[in-house]
């Protein structure tokens, strides 16, 4: 799988969450890797970030969470939450 379709499949996955996010009941990096991990994907603890995905043959992916997308360091990937409109979005690294 190239990176683009695991880009989409996490798009996929966080437009189309298994359960809504609800910030009053649970952190937006709790709910974003739940609905990763309903997708199948490995996560795991990330040093640096909020979490990683682990890919077959040990690569990481780097994930961030936040609530604007004021700032967002590029070397990370980011699920960003509007809650104007109530929706998550991710962001790739660059």
């Amino acid at each position: 799988m190239t990176n683009m379709q695991i880009f989409q499949v996490i798009e996929e996955a966080i437009k189309k969450p298994p359960i809504p996010h609800e910030p009053a009941k649970q952190s937006l990096k709790a709910w974003a890797m739940y609905c990763l991990r309903d997708r199948g994907f490995k996560v795991v603890y990330a040093q640096n970030a909020d979490f990683a995905i682990e890919m077959k043959g040990g690569e990481k992916m780097y994930f961030k969470v936040a609530n604007t997308d004021d700032n967002l360091d590029p070397q990370f990937g980011w699920i960003v939450w509007d809650s104007a409109t109530k929706t998550a979005s991710l962001v790739p690294p660059q």
